[in-house]
């Protein structure tokens, strides 16, 4: 549950922490879809334009004096989906233009299939205390491929296939990779250096034009901003409720199926019975400091756009500008 790092918030006092939320917003949403519009393709001009990317992110990082460590945190929920986008990549892209890297014949024999439920099984078993517990299940999957090739193994065969890895698959594997995790450190910066309150502020302000068409936008603002707040605190409460389960014995890993179905609605319903409480305290304590629904609000802080705000929105305008061209003549 620690490793979810969406809707954390880190005090700092980092030109970031200060910028004004409805630029930041903006150019969030400028960077985003100028990472989206880079294509996956082992051209030089879409490689160096990702690198620069993931370059400019991490710089963004380290100036926000937030640990990079926290940041990439946030990827370890999705370790599973990133290791198997990235063997899909890489296994199935079967371009030439930078020759072959690897080209096996790998078998599925049944010495093979033995040592790799061993292997899975020692996985499961031995992960718990493995401190690099990412590179160890890299290393497994690795494994597990590697042994298919051995011609000695090769024993009452099931199946046989080409294990062909190239410097293309390899190169657009990578750039797929570096795209998620571009993504996800953007993202996070969004909610590690901006308060709830300044995002929904923010939001509201953006979405303001759509109140010439009946848009409810100040209860979207804050329906978002208050989701944002309360995925830390439903989580914090579900960890507590997995450790008092598991001092009275619930293992929610070494359990069968049916009994982590029991375990799961076990967990779920005092969650959503926590989810009711919290929400009828929140909106008990919104009423009694006068919040009334569409009815317009005051300030304490009044956010002014700096020329650090116009700064960095014009950059990301550049990169975004640059990069629609740059689909059209080069890439």
């Amino acid at each position: 549950m620690n490793n979810i790092t969406i809707g954390q918030y880190i005090h700092g006092h980092s030109w970031l922490h200060k910028m004004d939320p409805r630029i930041k917003i903006i150019s969030l949403i400028f960077l985003l879809v100028t990472v989206f519009l880079v294509p996956i393709s082992s051209n030089p001009y879409a490689v160096g334009t990702m690198l620069f990317l993931v370059f400019f992110s991490l710089t963004l990082t380290k100036s926000s004096k937030i640990p990079l460590g926290k940041v990439l945190r946030g990827l370890r929920p999705l370790v599973f989906l990133l290791t198997f986008t990235f063997f899909i990549q890489l296994f199935y892209e079967r371009g030439t233009q930078y020759g072959t890297i690897l080209d096996t014949k790998n078998h599925l024999s049944l010495i093979t299939v033995l040592i790799i439920v061993g292997l899975i099984v020692l996985y499961n078993v031995t992960k718990k205390r493995i401190p690099f517990r990412i590179l160890y299940f890299i290393l497994t999957v690795a494994a597990i491929f590697a042994i298919q090739s051995i011609n000695a193994l090769n024993i009452v065969n099931f199946y046989s296939y080409d294990f062909i890895i190239t410097g293309e698959g390899l190169l657009k594997a990578s750039f797929l990779f570096l795209r998620i995790v571009t993504v996800i450190i953007l993202t996070s910066l969004l909610t590690f250096t901006t308060t709830t309150t300044d995002i929904n502020f923010g939001m509201e302000a953006l979405m303001s034009p759509l109140k010439l068409i009946k848009v409810p936008v100040e209860i979207i603002a804050m329906m978002l901003s208050l989701t944002l707040r309360y995925i830390p605190t439903l989580l914090e409460e579900t960890e507590k409720i997995m450790k008092a389960q598991a001092s009275r014995g619930v293992d929610f890993n070494e359990s069968k199926l049916k009994e982590k179905i029991v375990q799961i609605i076990s967990l779920l319903i005092p969650i959503f019975v926590i989810s009711f409480k919290r929400a009828e305290d929140l909106g008990n304590a919104m009423e009694a400091r006068g919040y009334i629904v569409g009815q317009k609000r005051t300030r304490i802080d009044q956010f002014k756009i700096s020329v650090g705000d116009y700064f960095i929105i014009s950059m990301a305008v550049l990169l975004l500008a640059g990069m629609i061209l740059a689909r059209i003549y080069v890439l």
